[in-house]
């Protein structure tokens, strides 16, 4: 029993790969003015199909969204029944139907034509109602459902996704589209944590910041340590520029080696040191640390003047890990 439900399964995958693996060799100029068409459109992509094709084509409509083209899926049967007020003729309507001739494109179609849609195509059936009305077709076509009755969308569907991912980057590409655009559209999300938040948003400020002037004797830089559990102390001069930095080895390394409590801090800092720049991305700045093997630092403005101080923990609560 196990053994044929391992072979059913795996008959279902080498069917849709098949499928799959003709997709790459039909994109041709109906890819490109479909790529075109969407990237020159100054509205919305609205994506529509019923059944199977609407699931799919509500991914499709998603994807569009979340990497650079504002789109919505509308269904069919909604659109007939008020939905189609909301396209205009600045819009782009990607219809994805197998057949081409879903009853309700006899009402749609003409209704688009009216008010001079652009109308994209999906479609296995190069001769539909669908597809001669189309200023661009996409063919999902398969000789073979994986469904051993060759009645249930199982390759169709796969070829529909694929050619709907394969429309949707080759757009999202040719804008530009970048990483930190993609964060934007998920600021929720552990990328847009990654991506989206600077040294200055994560940073400690104020009186958090540890902080002592050149002058400051050891004992009281230590006392400053031990207030702000940081692991350093930012020693600054009196314009508040970052001369080096003072740590809990830099205090352990004073006191083996006999040095006075009294003495400036000057003498037994770390000069100069790492710090950070408050408007540095917090992932490139959490990156430096780690490769500097480096647990915390002073953040600094454009001028180099003390603004804050951040170490990795202060990371790792953002989400960026």
């Amino acid at each position: 029993m196990s053994e044929s439900l391992i072979n059913a399964g795996r008959q279902t995958l080498l069917l849709e790969l098949q499928e799959a693996s003709r997709l790459p060799e039909r994109l041709g100029e109906a890819f490109v003015r479909a790529a075109e068409t969407v990237l020159k459109c100054e509205g919305k992509v609205i994506v529509s199909g019923i059944g199977k094709s609407g699931h799919i084509g509500k991914k499709i409509a998603a994807t569009f969204a979340s990497t650079g083209t504002p789109a919505f899926f509308v269904h069919p049967a909604e659109a007939l029944h008020g939905d189609l007020g909301m396209i205009e003729s600045r819009d782009v309507m990607l219809f994805i139907s197998y057949s081409g001739s879903a009853k309700e494109l006899d009402l749609i179609l003409p209704r688009l034509a009216e008010k001079s849609v652009a109308l994209l195509a999906m479609t296995g059936k190069p001769r539909s109602p669908l597809a001669l009305a189309a200023d661009a077709v996409l063919d999902i076509s398969v000789e073979r459902e994986a469904c051993p009755m060759h009645l249930a969308p199982t390759s169709s569907t796969v070829t529909t996704l694929m050619m709907g991912d394969a429309l949707a980057m080759s757009v999202m590409q040719a804008r530009g589209f970048d990483e930190e655009d993609f964060a934007r559209s998920h600021p929720a999300g552990a990328l847009g944590a990654r991506l989206l938040n600077k040294v200055h948003h994560l940073m400690r400020k104020e009186e958090q910041i540890p902080q002592v002037q050149l002058t400051t004797s050891v004992m009281e830089a230590m006392l400053e340590l031990s207030r702000t559990g940081l692991g350093l102390v930012a020693v600054c001069d009196a314009q508040r520029q970052v001369k080096g930095v003072f740590t809990d080895g830099d205090l352990r390394r004073w006191l083996v080696a006999g040095g006075a409590l009294t003495t400036a801090v000057s003498e037994a800092m770390t000069r100069g040191g790492i710090t950070l720049d408050a408007n540095s991305r917090a992932v490139d700045a959490k990156e430096r640390l780690m490769q500097r093997k480096i647990a915390a630092a002073p953040v600094v403005d454009d001028a180099g003047i003390l603004v804050g101080a951040i170490n990795l923990q202060d990371f790792y609560q953002a989400g960026i890990l």
